[in-house]
């Protein structure tokens, strides 16, 4: 038979072991609210790889003016694993941008080059027609990385900023176009800022 040490003092009141503090939930950000918004980082999964770091995201959020409302009723930033169909989302309060695929150059289908035609132009980033209907996009690690805090993040806080500034607050009800509008006028109002903090050439 197997001896564990026994507790010394295993917390018995009137014969009831108490409960232990462990077995409460943790105050982690899916749970609970949070008093300021959480950057986390988990595994970015098979084939994806993470391009930015949390102290990248912080020094983003830093070139934010107005982040002291933007951040109200957010919880967390989350680098989350990567996604075939998606490059970030938005949870009620959760904003994340999704791991990188490995190989950083790819291939888009052109209606998405052309959605994304402002952003692009504007990281200077190659572009070669392919095959049917796609475009091969010449990626840099520091070309994705920018597009991701540029673009990504500002497109899912597009989504953020859309639900706190309905009357209700409870969901974004302006869709896609309003986000997308708000990351490409975002970016363009801070692109100097940006230059300035992470360097362009």
């Amino acid at each position: 038979m197997v001896q564990y040490p026994r507790k010394t003092n295993p917390g018995v009141r009137d014969g009831t072991v108490q409960k232990k503090h462990r077995t409460d939930d943790s105050p982690h950000y899916r749970n609970y609210f949070q008093a300021t918004p959480v950057i986390d980082r988990l595994r970015p999964g098979a084939g994806f790889r993470h391009l930015l770091r949390k102290p990248e995201v912080v020094r983003f959020i830093g070139l934010l003016p107005d982040w002291a409302e933007l951040s109200r009723g957010l919880d967390a930033v989350v680098l989350a694993p990567g996604h075939r169909d998606r490059m970030g989302y938005y949870d009620l309060g959760i904003v994340a941008i999704c791991a990188w695929e490995r190989s950083i150059a790819g291939r888009w289908s052109r209606e998405f080059v052309d959605e994304h035609r402002e952003i692009l132009d504007r990281l200077g980033v190659p572009l070669e027609p392919s095959d049917r209907g796609h475009v091969s996009v010449a990626w840099t690690e520091r070309t994705a990385k920018a597009f991701q805090l540029l673009h990504i993040f500002l497109h899912e806080l597009g989504h953020h900023h859309d639900r706190i500034t309905t009357a209700s607050e409870r969901e974004s009800s302006r869709g896609e176009t309003y986000a997308e509008d708000y990351a490409n006028r975002y970016a363009s109002q801070i692109w100097d800022a940006y230059v300035a903090e992470f360097g362009w050439s």
